[in-house]
């Protein structure tokens, strides 16, 4: 027992050493909700503050977590609970890469959503900050897509903060679920 206790000490140490080389400053993997959100939003917020982040990019940080942490809890297909604030799968990770931080989102999406989210997410990374906000602006005077949760501007926000083009991939883990990821430098 003692040296099983030895190996699993050494295994989380290492992944701990590890997501701290990476610049990693909070990771979450799980089943989130509302109020977890708010919690982890309440660490990266005090994180953020000790290490003296510019208030502008720890707002535009923050907002880019709370618009991905929301995608996970509205959109994962892994739900403990149907409601669309309710308990959802996925992961949440900012941190810092030089000086650019990330936020980085995955979680388990329908296989056949997959082409869609795709081809909008490409049609995003294509637009000028301009383009982007009169894009934001004309989705304001929309009704909300079918299907979705909010009001079908999260995405778009998420490009708007973004200082590059957002990174995205599909990976299929079975026929009927591809696992999403959404990764946002700010």
């Amino acid at each position: 027992m003692r040296q099983e206790k030895l190996v699993l000490a050494q295994q989380y140490t290492e992944f701990h050493q590890t997501i701290r080389r990476n610049g990693v400053i909070l990771s979450f993997s799980g089943y989130v909700s509302e109020k977890v959100m708010f919690s982890l939003g309440e660490v990266l917020r005090a994180r953020m503050q000790q290490v003296d982040t510019d208030a502008s990019v720890a707002k535009r940080v923050f907002s880019v977590f709370v618009e991905q942490a929301q995608n996970v809890i509205r959109y994962s297909a892994d739900k403990v609970s149907e409601e669309p604030s309710g308990i959802s799968g996925g992961l949440i990770v900012v941190g810092k890469e030089g000086d650019r931080y990330f936020v980085v989102c995955g979680n388990e999406v329908p296989r056949e959503d997959a082409p869609r989210l795709s081809e909008r997410l490409k049609a995003l990374a294509t637009m000028t900050p301009e383009e982007l906000k009169q894009h934001y602006r004309a989705k304001l005077r929309e009704p909300p897509e079918e299907g979705s949760l909010g009001g079908s501007i999260g995405l778009i926000e998420i490009a708007r903060r973004a200082s590059a083009p957002v990174e995205f991939d599909f990976q299929d883990i079975s026929e009927a679920r591809s696992f999403f990821c959404l990764k946002a430098y700010v």
